[in-house]
């Protein structure tokens, strides 16, 4: 199956929901925040028989429990119209503290819709005071764009800026790599290796970052922009830790491309990387395997027998809670003929295959400190619908769907193993976030708004061990808007 490249309109668009909805999708569509009506699972033909969790069919037909009610407040705008959340992204922190998306005023003449406007990274405070995040010394805010998408437990952020120049090589806007303390008190720019773009993915707690950089190198376009996270790209990308210096390269497992994708708090690095130049029929490609970088060694953690295995989801991109501080890992490769694709652990030196829920395809997208995973599932072979998905000590759960929806996507999970996510369209041909407990079945966030909200959530990309939420929702009028839900004590 070829890997089909879809032009990025704006690298700041506002994510759009049609993730949840089914499509036919091609393994390997990697980009942040990009238009993601092709990121769903595609129905193929392997189907897997895992073990499944007894409780799952109770939960779905229990009576409903107490959930509790939620209080929802709008992140409101930097004078544009829009404001979202970042997903896939560790957006949310056990202090409350939360970093989004939002327009300026100022119109953006670079994007190629109509109405676009000049996006910023804010940092909402658990006090409700919004921080807009700075730049770095000498690069201009005015007319470029930025992105924290990653944000740590002590407050840390990473993410990227424009520059103000385009790239001759892709006529794509140059970025660069970014490091913000903690209330935004810094923006520091950690260049490049010589090429014309860089970014941060994450940042560990000590404010070592890790991510991609390009060099000057000249690179086949559809490779390099791949290991760039789908960025354009035309020189080769390297994957990077910074720990207050120069940028150094982590190498790779035997091709020209790398990415670094998370690093926990003891400097585990969690990545992928080609193992050789050579595209294949397939993929279109050079073969991919995740990697597990430590005290100067790389390891190829190898594959479920399929020439692409990434780190995270194939098709939401290699972001977000992918790796713990216990050194799991989560990821998702294709299987033999690159057809059909399944989520994996990498635990204790194995890749365990994860299985499915009767389908034939998943995909692992966030995994929690004690080794909870969630993502999504077909759940037959003969339906092209999918199903929230969360695995647990070696079963997997189907957490169903709401209401009259029919797909579900499970993008976070607490410590109390609360997990949040998106519903496809429904009759309405409109979503909603939902939450799922344990022992209860899915419901729709909208019904534990309290009191009702003119506002709909459509999607929750992010839950702290306080059961604060983080969501996108639209106004009456059309608007996105990035919201908070908090929970309302006794209720």
């Amino acid at each position: 199956m070829k890997i089909i490249h879809s032009s990025i309109v704006t690298v700041l668009a506002v994510f759009t929901l049609a993730i949840l909805n089914t499509t036919q999708a091609q393994p390997g569509r990697f980009g942040r925040l990009r238009s993601s009506e092709n990121a769903d699972l595609a129905d193929s033909k392997i189907s897997g028989s895992p073990r499944q969790d007894s409780a799952t069919a109770a939960s779905q037909n229990a009576p409903a429990a107490n959930r509790g009610r939620y209080r929802v407040i709008d992140l409101g705008t930097l004078g544009g119209p829009d404001s979202s959340n970042v997903f896939p992204a560790r957006n949310i922190n056990n202090r409350g503290q939360l970093i989004a998306l939002s327009a300026t005023a100022v119109p953006d003449p670079e994007c190629f819709q109509e109405d676009c406007y000049v996006t910023h990274a804010i940092l909402r405070e658990p006090n409700g005071s919004i921080i807009e995040l700075p730049f770095p010394p000498g690069i201009d805010a005015t007319n470029n764009n930025s992105l924290a998408g990653d944000l740590t437990q002590n407050g840390l952020m990473g993410g990227f800026v424009e520059n103000g120049l385009i790239d001759p090589l892709t006529d794509f806007p140059q970025l660069r790599a970014v490091v913000w303390g903690r209330y935004g008190s810094s923006a520091t720019d950690l260049g490049t290796f010589g090429g014309n773009s860089s970014q941060v993915d994450q940042v560990n707690s000590r404010g070592f970052a890790v991510g991609a950089a390009l060099n000057s190198v000249p690179e086949n376009p559809d490779f390099a922009s791949f290991m760039n996270f789908f960025i354009p790209a035309a020189t080769r990308a390297r994957a990077f830790v910074w720990q207050g210096g120069a940028l150094e390269d982590l190498g790779t497992l035997g091709g020209h491309d790398a990415c670094a994708a998370a690093i926990n708090n003891s400097g585990l690095i969690f990545g992928m990387s080609y193992v050789n130049p050579t595209p294949n029929d397939t993929t279109g490609l050079p073969t991919v395997h995740p990697f597990l970088w430590s005290n100067g060694q790389m390891q190829d953690l190898g594959s479920l027998g399929g020439t692409l295995s990434v780190a995270g989801g194939l098709n939401v991109g290699p972001f977000g809670a992918i790796l713990n501080n216990r050194g799991q890992a989560i990821g998702t490769s294709t299987l033999p003929g690159d057809e059909t694709w399944h989520a994996f652990l990498w635990n204790s030196g194995t890749m365990i295959d994860l299985g499915t829920l009767g389908g034939n395809v998943s995909e692992a997208l966030a995994i929690n400190e004690s080794g909870l995973i969630v993502g999504r599932s077909d759940f037959s072979p003969d339906s092209a619908y999918h199903h929230a998905t969360l695995w647990r000590n070696g079963t997997i759960m189907d957490l169903g769907v709401a209401g009259s929806c029919q797909n579900s996507t499970a993008t976070a999970v607490n410590s109390a193993g609360d997990v949040v996510g998106g519903l496809g369209a429904c009759t309405d041909n409109s979503g909603s976030a939902f939450m799922w407990k344990r022992g209860n079945p899915m419901v729709d966030l909208n019904d534990l708004v309290s009191p009702p909200s003119d506002m709909h959530i459509e999607f929750a990309s992010g839950i702290n061990d306080r059961g604060e939420i983080v969501g996108s929702a639209f106004l009456p009028t059309g608007e996105v808007r990035a919201v908070l839900l908090v929970p309302i004590p006794g209720r």
